[in-house]
């Protein structure tokens, strides 16, 4: 059970971390998101659990032929909600350009775990 918003800091920090560190998933997915995450893409299309959610990323991830680089720009935690500005250096697969992508994800968290998702990005 959280105590606070210094929990949730915490928790998010570590996330925070192995996504900076190439370890977003499965290791940061597996550990913090909950079964029925609900995770929303900027044009506003709802995944819904955690299986279905971890095929989409498998997906996504599959379509990157080089990731050079990843940055945190700027986090912030509220009343069980956390933001995060990233900024993602990669090219993608078939002979893709390199592409530099801004995208902000808010998280709201339940006891411990992401329980909805929700990304902005320049599409």
């Amino acid at each position: 059970m959280l105590r606070g918003m210094s929990d949730l800091k915490q928790l998010d920090d570590e996330l925070n971390q192995m996504i900076a560190n190439g370890r977003g998933f499965p290791d940061g997915f597996d550990k913090f998101y909950a079964d029925d995450v609900v995770m929303v893409e900027a044009a506003g299309e709802e995944c819904k659990g955690k299986e279905a959610n971890r095929r989409r990323e498998i997906e996504f991830l599959g379509s990157i032929a080089e990731f050079h680089g990843v940055n945190l720009v700027a986090s912030a935690v509220g009343d069980g909600v956390s933001f995060s500005e990233w900024e993602f250096d990669l090219t993608f697969v078939g002979g893709g350009s390199r592409v530099k992508m801004q995208q902000v994800a808010r998280r709201r968290w339940k006891d411990g775990k992401v329980v909805h998702e929700r990304f902005y990005y320049n599409a």
